[in-house]
């Protein structure tokens, strides 16, 4: 794996976070188990980047709780307990509320309109993967596009918020990555049983009440589908 870009001072910021990204992907899928040594060289060489970014990086990560330091530049993958994962995913739904909640209060008409617009290409999908199923024909294509499209419609909720502080939080509280959510809901869907397909109806109700400026109504909606979805995501690891 190789994150490559300038070292120049504008660029520090940006290969940080990407490397803080690749990082924490890593962790959440298990790539980089539990007690798996973290050291600022070798990741630096292993990610194409030079170790200061990597160093800044590793802080955010010990910040999260998901490295712990055992030396000047040697950290450790860190064990989370059960109860404490479970505290994170709590954590998690709460600020997804949050952000439905926010996103009531500020979304503009274009960016509600896109929702919309997502949730219409997501109808399509659907429909087409219910169809090639029964034909016995092949759904892979078609469901990458399904969860690209879920993707890009949290991402807009989010974004609609209007509030970076929360977006960040909100990702550093992700209690499972963005790479073993979508492994797992891509297999459900694979396998016809159409796990998340069947449940993502809830978000034209949460437009409505974003279009609608209800803050509580919103908040509630995201509050229940996040916690439902993240408990069956978890049942599977």
């Amino acid at each position: 794996m190789s994150i490559s870009s300038p070292e120049t001072t504008p660029e520090t910021t940006t290969v940080a976070e990407r490397v803080y990204q690749a990082l924490r992907s890593q962790i959440g899928s298990g790539e980089l188990v539990p007690g798996a040594k973290v050291t600022e060289r070798g990741m630096a060489e292993r990610l194409g980047v030079s170790p200061t970014p990597v160093r800044e990086a590793i802080r955010r990560l010990e910040l999260d709780g998901l490295v712990e330091r055992v030396g000047p530049r040697t950290t450790l993958v860190a064990r989370i307990e059960e109860d404490a994962s479970h505290d994170l995913a709590e954590v998690e739904v709460a600020l997804r509320g949050l952000a439905a909640r926010f996103a009531a209060r500020h979304a503009t008409d274009d960016e509600l309109d896109e929702l919309d617009r997502l949730l219409d290409e997501a109808d399509d999908l659907v429909i087409l993967i219910r169809a090639r199923h029964r034909d016995g024909k092949p759904v892979e294509k078609h469901a990458d596009r399904f969860l690209d499209v879920l993707g890009r419609f949290n991402e807009q909720v989010n974004a609609a918020a209007h509030n970076p502080v929360l977006v960040r939080l909100l990702e550093q509280s992700r209690s499972l990555s963005r790479s073993r959510q979508r492994e797992i809901s891509r297999a459900h869907l694979l396998a016809g049983d159409e796990f998340g397909a069947d449940r993502y109806a809830e978000h034209r109700t949460l437009v409505i009440a974003l279009r609608a400026r209800d803050a509580a109504e919103s908040e509630r909606i995201v509050t229940e589908h996040a916690a439902r979805g993240l408990l069956d995501l978890r049942r599977e690891i």
